[in-house]
């Protein structure tokens, strides 16, 4: 059990944070509501082993011309936003014998594209700025992640997700392929499964710490995250579900442009379903996919989207 719920889990206590949407700097920031969680997300199991995942996400965001944004060092009012994200990411589960608790460490490359379109004036969008960026995002990584079993049925794991500034960052541009900041995720994950009924609930939370935008002196203010997913599974490897997610900002931004608008502390949520497929390849590789789609609900000073989607596919060796 635990070495096929792994590979639907594993990558995405560290890529299942990723990269758009909240009251920081540019109305962007690394998480997007509801693609932080995944099946069997509490789960590290014994057996060592190699997995690889590949993940795309698409995103398409927008806050109304009334709202005043912050980014790059200035005030824009109103953005859209289109994000695609391609992650890779590479898994090892170390060999740590029997025991309740195991370990497993990960890294995730990822490439991005983004088109930004913003007013540069109060009303029409003459005078506005439409610009696209591609390339390497910034990297993440995490160091280790540590899982505890508290019974067949019930399963944390804790981790520390680390994003470096490793993508190519322009000050004076509104779309880039970098956030120019590290940012340190302490992270819990729980996994609840009830064999009886074919149900499991999976539910993981964060608190992202960034550090300050040297190029435009913006302080980024910590941001709580929650994903939660209840999952139906089927005899034919199919699954089905619903995914609830939300994200709120701790506090308000600071420096020059975030104290003239007062902070721009923001929040949204999102709901959305969730469909996954189970396999092995020859009778023996485990392979995982999904597809989600987790529109924004409610939002303030964060981008708005009908269009989140993230597919994925996992291979254990």
């Amino acid at each position: 059990m635990l070495k096929r719920t792994f590979t639907t889990y594993a990558f995405f206590l560290t890529l299942g944070l990723p990269i758009v949407a909240h009251g920081t700097e540019g109305a962007l920031g690394r998480p997007i509501s509801g693609t932080g969680v995944t099946t069997d997300i509490g789960i590290v199991p014994p057996e060592p082993d190699w997995i690889v995942n590949l993940a795309e996400i698409y995103y398409d965001g927008s806050i109304s011309a009334s709202r005043p944004v912050p980014i790059g060092g200035k005030t824009t009012f109103g953005l859209d936003a289109q994000v695609s994200f391609t992650l890779a990411t590479l898994l090892k589960v170390w060999n740590t014998g029997p025991g309740p608790w195991n370990f497993a460490s990960s890294f995730t490359l990822p490439y991005a594209w983004t088109r930004a379109s913003a007013a540069l004036g109060i009303g029409s969008r003459t005078g506005g700025i439409t610009q696209d960026a591609s390339g390497l995002f910034d990297v993440s990584f995490t160091p280790i992640i540590a899982g505890y079993h508290f019974s067949p049925t019930d399963h944390v794991a804790l981790s520390v997700n680390i994003w470096a500034p490793s993508g190519k960052y322009d000050p004076n541009n509104i779309a880039n392929v970098s956030l120019n900041t590290w940012t340190f995720i302490p992270t819990v994950a729980y996994t609840k499964l009830v064999p009886s009924m074919g149900m499991e609930f999976d539910a993981t939370a964060g608190v992202e710490f960034y550090t300050r935008n040297s190029a435009t002196d913006y302080q980024n203010a910590p941001v709580f995250t929650l994903d939660v997913m209840a999952l139906k599974r089927f005899g034919n490897g199919v699954g089905a579900g619903v995914i609830v997610g939300t994200v709120q900002q701790i506090g308000n931004d600071s420096g020059p442009t975030a104290d003239k608008l007062n902070g721009f502390r923001g929040y949204d949520a999102g709901v959305g379903p969730i469909v996954t497929y189970d396999t092995k390849l020859g009778g023996k590789t485990p392979v995982s996919a999904s597809l989600r789609w987790v529109p924004t609900v409610a939002s303030k000073n964060r981008l708005s989207s009908t269009n989140t989607f993230m597919a994925t596919a996992t291979i254990g060796f």
